[in-house]
């Protein structure tokens, strides 16, 4: 009777044991499953490719799209100086995160990021054509018509960095096919004009941001522009010049994600 009684305690114990290893297993499944969720919200399918289009003076641009869902791109991503499209690699996944599909051009000035050459610089180098910062205006225009043509006529949002966030706002002023701009780190970087005076009219949904030590000259850049439609955002973190604020590995990223998506919510 005894050993019977052991028998059973011991199917008991090892059961028990069962059980509660199954609920470990299920409970870190359920817990992947909210990660991922979180990371893919409102997402079914994401999607890259890269594309070749003309600028305005015929170089061959390339960029990369990425599509979540099969919805139409509605924003442009445009690198900093030095850089390629490379620079959005993760950028460009988050916004899917949140809903967006998005394309990142290679402007004619940069160079290289993330091991993502600048495709289109290099060709324009070889064609021996200029590539200041202000021969890079050319192709955003042209990317911009390239993305408004191919999604029916849809405005979209222009996200500019650096040099080409100056670009932006002076493009996206009055140019019907952009709804909204986003300026990581703007400047007055064009010895022929003065930016702060350029922007002043700038009527459309604007996000300004920085790094810490860049936030009092953006403010002062900023500073004859319509409020209402203007969202700055002041970090009280280091951050890093560009749209790097965006990356992981750049200090108070959260909060400058925080606030882009705020603002993209709210256009």
């Amino acid at each position: 009777m005894k050993k019977f009684i052991t028998l059973l305690a011991l199917i008991f114990i090892i059961s028990s044991c069962k059980s509660d290893k199954n609920k470990i297993v299920n409970n870190t499944s359920a817990k992947q499953d909210n990660i991922d969720l979180i990371n893919n919200k409102n997402t079914k399918e994401m999607t890259k490719e890269t594309v070749t289009f003309p600028s305005l003076d015929g170089l061959t641009i390339t960029a990369d799209v990425y599509k979540v869902d099969k919805n139409p791109i509605t924003i442009l991503l445009c690198h900093q100086a030095g850089f390629s499209r490379g620079e959005y690699k993760d950028t460009a996944l988050l916004l899917n995160s949140y809903g967006y599909s998005v394309m990142a051009i290679d402007q004619r000035s940069g160079d290289g990021v993330n091991d993502v050459i600048n495709e289109t610089a290099k060709l324009a180098k070889s064609k021996n054509l200029e590539t200041e910062y202000i021969n890079g205006k050319q192709d955003i225009i042209a990317a911009i018509d390239y993305v408004y043509n191919a999604n029916d006529n849809t405005q979209l949002l222009i996200v500019g960095s650096s040099y080409s966030a100056t670009l932006a706002m002076l493009i996206g002023e009055n140019n019907d096919k952009v709804k909204a701009i986003a300026a990581f780190s703007p400047g007055e970087y064009y010895k022929e004009m003065n930016i702060q005076t350029e922007i002043k009219d700038l009527d459309k949904p604007t996000f300004v941001t920085a790094s810490l030590d860049e936030t009092k000259d953006l403010s002062s850049l900023v500073s004859k522009m319509k409020t209402e439609k203007l969202t700055h955002y002041k970090p009280t973190k280091e951050g890093i010049h560009g749209s790097r604020v965006l990356w992981e590995s750049t200090k108070g990223f959260e909060g400058y994600r925080s606030a882009f998506k705020a603002f993209l919510d709210s256009i």
